[in-house]
């Protein structure tokens, strides 16, 4: 069945229009991760903020990945990944994994996880991840999947906000204050 272009300008009117929806999006803070599969021998990773819990039980996260990326299809494929949580300082290596190089693994400390996805090194913490359904979601393939290992260290993440990365940073503040009003944002460089 056609819709008539009446009919799609009336669908059109009632969605937000893209540009208010990213500007609005951008309000809404969130970590920086680096999502990482291996399939066929092969490698991949893309920088993602577009990661969420799930389930406590089972343990389960879900990423939001572009259609059109490498990654997606080797995810797909694989059935597996690992979220790479940044650090406050790596705002660097998450830009050198928003590239379409080709070499981004290239010099970095990495390991395989019982999953066989890719571990970077240093991260604030990491989790591997079994596929276990994929949703198509307009631009992007919404993976929902079990989570394996899970392991974290000290530190600060990296956060995103309103289209810039930064980080938190504690002010000084009367014991009665709230942890989150002990928080301001801060760019990194």
């Amino acid at each position: 069945m056609e819709l008539s272009a009446a009919r799609i300008t009336q669908e059109q009117h009632r969605l937000a229009d893209r540009e208010r929806f990213r500007r609005v999006m951008g309000h809404f803070a969130s970590g920086v991760t680096i999502i990482t599969t291996r399939n066929a021998g092969v490698d991949y990773g893309l920088t993602a903020s577009a990661v969420s819990s799930l389930s406590l039980d089972p343990p389960m996260l879900l990423i939001c990945v572009n259609k059109t990326a490498h990654t997606r299809g080797a995810i797909a494929r694989s059935q597996v990944f690992a979220v790479n949580i940044l650090r406050e300082n790596q705002s660097e290596l998450a830009r050198h994994f928003a590239s379409s190089r080709l070499d981004k693994f290239d010099g970095l400390s990495i390991s395989y996880g019982a999953l066989g996805a890719p571990l970077l090194g240093d991260m604030l913490a990491t989790l591997e991840c079994r596929v276990t359904a994929e949703v198509p979601g307009a631009t992007h393939s919404v993976f929902l999947a079990e989570v394996h290992s899970a392991q974290a260290s000290e530190g600060m993440p990296l956060t995103y906000f309103r289209g810039r990365m930064g980080r938190f940073a504690f002010m000084s503040a009367d014991s009665g204050t709230s942890l989150w009003r002990e928080m301001q944002w801060e760019d990194v460089a």
